[in-house]
């Protein structure tokens, strides 16, 4: 879920165009849920092939990437991996979330409410190996290139955009911003159509661009000081605050200039010293990688035809108009590359 910032920072609205012929450093386990939670039927239930196992993942990866590569963008998909011992909690927490939500996904279903039912099911997808699996070997049969991240993916992706390797990370998160990402794109992997909670309306989506730099001038901190606004609120590592939003929160950081300052402040708030060291270390010096290869490969259409049209029933001709997006992009790669040479 990420920490809520999004009243700190600016949002500059984009279209695919303005990221043309940039790098993007995307994170994968957030699109992925993503797709699992948005790309289901009327009812519900996700997509899935005739011996039912789930392929929203895979029909997200392909159509949604399709139009990325499409517009001249260059995706890097950037993996998890193992979560740090802090994160037990939230992982915890959410399981339990997602075990309710199942629950009344069933009994919305069996009142026939499917309004309810779909806005239920979709809190209760899972991330399973079979899932990221299939998801690295559909994003190798394509072409695009990932990186297995040996903690946190937007820790990754961020470090990516700072080493220059990427021009912007893109999450719905905005914990990138506290890893250090000077660039965050939000938006990027969704439908241009969402349909408001609880409405039969929709509104459009567009992706919007948010600067690290601009969000620190605007309220007058530093990245430092972010981060403890951050742990205020509560992040994946820590639970926060009770009664402290973003705006409390950075008007106590600016008045005290620290975190442990503020709670020299106030000795009612209990927050554990070597809690605030680890989390900060985490979103400051978090553990990232330098052995990855950013390489856009031609795409494999047999293997593409194999892993949906043989192994999960797609249809062939919904498929192949997305492969020669892919294909086409290839080619337009190449001969920018001639040009440059």
């Amino acid at each position: 879920m990420g920490v809520d910032l999004g009243d700190l920072f600016p949002k500059q609205p984009c279209s695919y165009q303005d990221f043309s012929g940039r790098i993007i450093a995307i994170d994968a386990y957030n699109v992925i849920h993503q797709f699992l939670a948005i790309i289901r039927q009327r009812d519900g239930t996700p997509l899935k092939d005739a011996s039912g196992h789930i392929t929203s993942h895979l029909s997200g990866l392909l159509f949604r990437t399709s139009n990325l590569v499409e517009a001249g963008i260059r995706p890097v998909y950037v993996f998890d991996g193992p979560p740090h011992a802090l994160k037990a909690r939230t992982i915890a927490e959410r399981r339990k979330r997602k075990e309710q939500a199942e629950r009344d996904y069933q009994e919305a279903l069996a009142a026939g409410d499917l309004a309810t039912a779909k806005s239920k099911a979709s809190q209760t997808s899972r991330l399973t190996d079979e899932i990221l699996t299939e998801s690295k070997e559909l994003l190798l049969a394509l072409g695009i290139p990932f990186v297995q991240a040996p903690s946190e993916g937007e820790a990754q992706a961020s470090f990516m955009v700072q080493q220059g390797h990427a021009y912007a990370a893109g999450s719905q998160d905005f914990d990138c911003l506290l890893f250090g990402a000077s660039l965050l794109i939000r938006n990027l992997t969704s439908s241009e159509r969402r349909k408001l909670p609880g409405k039969q309306a929709y509104v459009t989506v567009l992706p919007e661009l948010l600067r690290l730099d601009q969000g620190l001038t605007t309220n007058g901190i530093t990245r430092e000081q972010l981060v403890d606004i951050a742990i205020l609120l509560g992040t994946d590592f820590n639970d926060g605050i009770k009664g402290y939003g973003p705006k409390k929160s950075l008007a106590a950081i600016k008045e005290h200039g620290s975190l442990e300052q503020m709670l020299q402040a106030h000795p009612e708030i209990t927050l554990p010293s070597e809690e605030i060291a680890t989390i900060r270390s985490m979103f400051l010096q978090p553990p990232v990688t330098t052995d990855y290869t950013i390489k856009w490969t031609s795409p494999d259409p047999s293997k593409v035809l194999q892993v949906l049209c043989e192994e999960h029933q797609f249809s062939q001709a919904r498929v192949t108009p997305a492969l020669e997006k892919f294909q086409k992009a290839e080619y337009v790669l190449k001969q920018r590359n001639l040009f440059d040479f």
